[in-house]
């Protein structure tokens, strides 16, 4: 009999892709930019498209954020000057076009700034058709003025910080 491997520590479990994750990783170029122009970027590989309903992204968004993840090394950006950022928490930082205001993306970068994956708001990409909704968060603080249909899973506040490991106090 071997020996069990160690489990992988909280980190290593968070940044790993699971399998299904993996094959849902999809490499199509796609373009977006910002109103105005000023930052304009290129994809060049997708992961999940979801919706949060958390009180920070309906009111930093205007509404619930729809966001396609996209990893670091998939994201090439022209106008860098024009992005401006803000910290909303100790674990993310959102950005928006310092020209035009246009919400970009939110990047869960655990405190580090200029890193970690994006969350593209999905009406940035220029052709933003072809993707499937596989989850809402913080589905439980969304207005009850409207609702998103389909079968995908629909997360409480309590069961998304279970599902991300997330201390997200006044979030």
């Amino acid at each position: 009999m071997g020996r069990a491997s160690p489990k992988p520590t909280p980190e290593v479990r968070s940044a790993a892709l699971t399998l299904a994750e993996t094959k849902e990783r999809r490499m199509t170029q796609k373009t977006g930019q910002c109103l105005c122009g000023a930052v304009r970027f290129t994809v060049t590989e997708f992961g999940s498209f979801g919706v949060c309903h958390c009180e920070q992204c309906r009111r930093w968004a205007g509404s619930a954020l729809f966001a396609v993840n996209v990893p670091e090394t998939a994201m090439q950006i022209e106008g860098t000057e024009a992005i401006r950022s803000f910290r909303s928490s100790s674990w993310a930082s959102r950005h928006f076009c310092g020209t035009c205001g246009s919400v970009l993306w939110y990047r869960y970068d655990k405190g580090v700034d200029g890193a970690g994956e994006y969350e593209v708001c999905l009406g940035l990409l220029d052709d933003g058709n072809g993707f499937e909704m596989k989850s809402e968060i913080f589905a439980d603080e969304k207005p009850d003025s409207w609702a998103l249909t389909g079968g995908h899973p629909k997360y409480t506040r309590a069961e998304t910080l279970k599902k991300f490991g997330a201390d997200v106090s006044g979030a």
